[in-house]
């Protein structure tokens, strides 16, 4: 079995099971099992790949087809030009949340809380673009491991606290706090992708029936949280219900991502 006609392979078996972008896929998995990068699997597609190559990329590609996500058959997924390690413990960071991060950085701030980090994709690299101190929250044990290793292996300083929104810290602590919460309404699990739903956790995902559950809480704490003219920053859903929940606030505004779509709240807090 050459590298050339596993690709052709992978992705056959990936268009039969109709997995979206199913060469790229079968790259990607072939890339994983090898431990080279795309352009290598192209230089050498006589090459015959070893036994332990085709043994891990025939159980990367079972798990892909038995609707497994990429990111969490390889365990990493890159977000702001950084690679992240993801397990079904955590979210997988999308690009729409990269728009959060511009906001944030368009604003200056010397401490910074991001509630609900899950893998850190948020926390580690406002701390690495930034000189903020950051700190981290999430009441998951299994995120805050992730969160951990993503900081390490990144070499990012942020404290992560195991908690209930931002609990533990006093009253405005901190100059920014921004979020990416559980938004989707739980009505609406049915209508969701299989991979998505019955593998990415419920807890990152699901906002209660209406999905603004989590809003409900944060837009008070991030208030009590926040030091006078201080920012909330939000990825949304429901950006009109959001928006009318921050009727205290000054400064409001909604950023579209690249297809149109209201993505994310800033408000000030008088």
């Amino acid at each position: 079995m050459t590298v050339r006609t596993a690709l052709s392979q992978g992705q056959q078996l990936l268009e039969d099971a109709e997995i979206s972008a199913a060469r790229l896929t079968a790259e990607v998995l072939l890339m994983r099992a090898t431990g080279h990068d795309r352009a290598w699997l192209y230089a050498h597609g006589n090459d015959e790949l070893i036994e332990l190559w085709w043994i891990h990329y025939g159980r990367y590609l079972h798990q892909r087809i038995q609707g497994q996500p990429t990111q969490y058959v390889t365990g990493h997924q890159e977000f702001y030009g950084r690679e992240f390690r993801v397990t079904p413990e955590v979210l997988i960071p999308r690009p729409e949340t990269e728009h959060l991060i511009e906001a944030a950085l368009a604003h200056s701030a010397e401490q910074i809380l991001d509630i609900g980090t899950g893998s850190g994709a948020i926390a580690v690299t406002l701390a690495l673009e930034t000189k903020a101190c950051v700190a981290a929250t999430d009441v998951s044990l299994g995120a805050m491991r992730i969160a951990q290793q993503n900081a390490r292996k990144l070499n990012a300083r942020v404290l992560l606290v195991a908690c209930d929104l931002g609990a533990p810290f006093p009253d405005g602590s901190f100059d920014l706090v921004v979020s990416n919460p559980p938004y989707i309404p739980g009505r609406d699990r049915a209508t969701l992708q299989p991979e998505v739903r019955d593998h990415e956790p419920a807890l990152a995902l699901f906002g209660g029936d209406d999905g603004l559950a989590i809003y409900r809480r944060l837009i008070p704490e991030a208030a009590r949280l926040l030091r006078p003219g201080g920012w909330l920053m939000m990825e949304l859903g429901d950006a009109v219900a959001v928006r009318e929940m921050c009727a205290d606030w000054t400064g409001v505004e909604i950023m579209n991502d690249l297809a149109g779509i209201p993505r994310v709240l800033i408000a000030q807090w008088p």
